[in-house]
């Protein structure tokens, strides 16, 4: 669908998906359907307008908490305004779990990232926070809060960084898969 790549598709195709259903399009995986994709399509064609990459748009701002912040509003803005419930609002209080995992991969190397972007560090991190995440930090007392939100996100990777300040997040696939 996305020939001859998902960037060119991105930046050259204004074309709205095929419709299969009349209300959403259809599901193209689990809750992502085709109005989804366009919103994305056209929220990151903006964005690579403004900003030339993504990288640059994340590293525009002075941390990641405000970087994932302008990353919703400018999707929002290549949108005619119109925000998506897959992009979370950091000033909602909310994890940021998916934005924090991709920044994770995109920002690290090692076994399980791949590190393309070199103007973001390590340290700038957050951890994804997950359900499971979650209770096996609570389980050995890394932990306190009992809600899995922003501040729980920031509670968790500053007892990290106490570990490891330099990359506090190195710690998410062992949090994620003890227990």
């Amino acid at each position: 669908m996305m020939e001859p790549g998902p960037q060119a598709y991105v930046l050259k195709n204004t074309a709205r998906p095929k419709r299969t259903n009349p209300n959403r399009g259809s599901s193209l995986h689990r809750t992502f359907f085709e109005d989804d994709l366009t919103y994305f399509c056209k929220g990151f064609r903006h964005c690579y307008a403004k900003y030339g990459t993504l990288e640059k748009l994340f590293a525009s701002e002075p941390d990641i908490w405000q970087g994932i912040k302008l990353f919703r509003e400018e999707m929002a803005a290549g949108n005619k305004g119109r925000y998506t419930a897959h992009i979370a609002n950091p000033e909602a209080n909310s994890a940021c779990k998916r934005i924090n995992l991709a920044l994770r991969w995109l920002v690290r190397k090692g076994p399980v990232d791949i590190g393309l972007w070199k103007s973001i560090k390590p340290s700038s991190l957050y951890i994804p926070l997950d359900v499971h995440v979650a209770r096996n930090a609570r389980e050995i007392g890394l932990l306190e809060r009992k809600l899995n939100d922003k501040k729980a996100v920031m509670e968790l990777t500053e007892k990290l960084r106490q570990f490891c300040p330099e990359d506090p997040v190195k710690y998410d696939f062992v949090l994620f898969s003890i227990g």
